[in-house]
C-alpha cells in the first residue's frame, strides 16, 4: 500500500477526529429523533467534506497566488498539525480540532447543528484544512499520488459518517476513558508525522 496513502489516513483520522465528532453530536442531539439525527448527520458530512474537497483542489493554486512556497506551507502546515497533536496527546481543547465551550453554548440552542458546528468546525476545521492542503501538495500533482489522498479523504468521511448514526452506541462502549486513550494514540503518530513535515519544509527552504 502506497506510503502517502497511509500518512493520508492516519493524518485525516487524527484530525478530524471520527470518534471525537459522533461523541460530541451525540450530546448535542439528545433531544432530536433518530430521523433527524441521521438526516443532520448526512447533511453535515456532505457539506464538511465538500469544504475540504474544495480547499484539495483550490488550496495550492491559493497559496501559490499569495505567493507561499511549498516549503513554508510544509512549515506552517506543520506546526499548526504538531499543536493539534499535543492537544490530543494532552486531552486538551482549543478549538482546532474541537468547538470551544462559546460555541458549544450557542449549538446547544440551535435546532439544526448540520452546518454549525457539525460541518464546520467539527469537520472541516483549521487542523483538517491544512491537513488537506499539506498532503495533497505532497502529492506533487502525480494522478496516482492525488488519488490517494483524496481517497483517504474519502474514507475517513464516509468513516464520519458511520459513526454518526450509531453515535449514542459509541459514546456509552468508549466512554471519556476509552476516548482519550485513542485520541493519545493518534496524537503520538500526528505529532511524529507532523515533525516529519517541519524537517522537510526546512530541508526544501534552503536556510540550511
Amino acid at each position: 500500500m502506497p506510503e502517502l496513502f497511509i500518512v493520508s489516513l492516519t493524518t485525516f483520522f487524527a484530525v478530524l477526529g471520527p470518534i471525537d465528532v459522533s461523541i460530541v453530536f451525540a450530546a448535542l442531539t439528545t433531544q432530536d429523533g433518530q430521523k433527524e439525527k441521521r438526516r443532520m448527520a448526512t447533511r453535515g458530512v456532505l457539506i464538511g467534506g465538500a469544504i475540504l474537497f474544495l480547499f484539495a483542489f483550490a488550496g495550492n493554486p491559493l497559496l501559490q497566488f499569495m505567493g507561499i512556497s511549498l516549503a513554508a506551507l510544509r512549515v506552517g502546515g506543520g506546526i499548526l498539525l504538531l499543536l493539534v497533536a499535543i492537544e490530543m496527546v494532552f486531552a486538551r481543547s482549543s478549538g482546532s480540532t474541537s468547538t470551544t465551550e462559546e460555541e458549544e453554548a450557542e449549538a446547544q440552542t440551535k435546532e439544526d447543528i448540520s452546518v454549525f458546528p457539525l460541518a464546520t468546525p467539527l469537520i472541516a476545521g483549521p487542523g483538517a484544512i491544512g491537513a488537506v492542503i499539506l498532503l495533497m501538495a505532497d502529492a506533487a500533482g502525480d494522478p496516482f499520488q492525488l488519488s490517494m489522498v483524496l481517497g483517504a479523504l474519502l474514507l475517513i468521511l464516509l468513516l464520519t459518517w458511520v459513526l454518526l448514526q450509531i453515535a449514542t452506541q459509541v459514546d456509552r462502549v468508549l466512554g471519556l476513558t476509552g476516548l482519550q486513550v485513542v485520541s493519545r494514540i493518534f496524537g503520538i503518530l500526528l505529532a511524529a508525522l507532523s515533525v516529519q513535515f517541519i524537517f522537510d519544509g526546512l530541508s526544501q527552504s534552503g536556510l540550511f
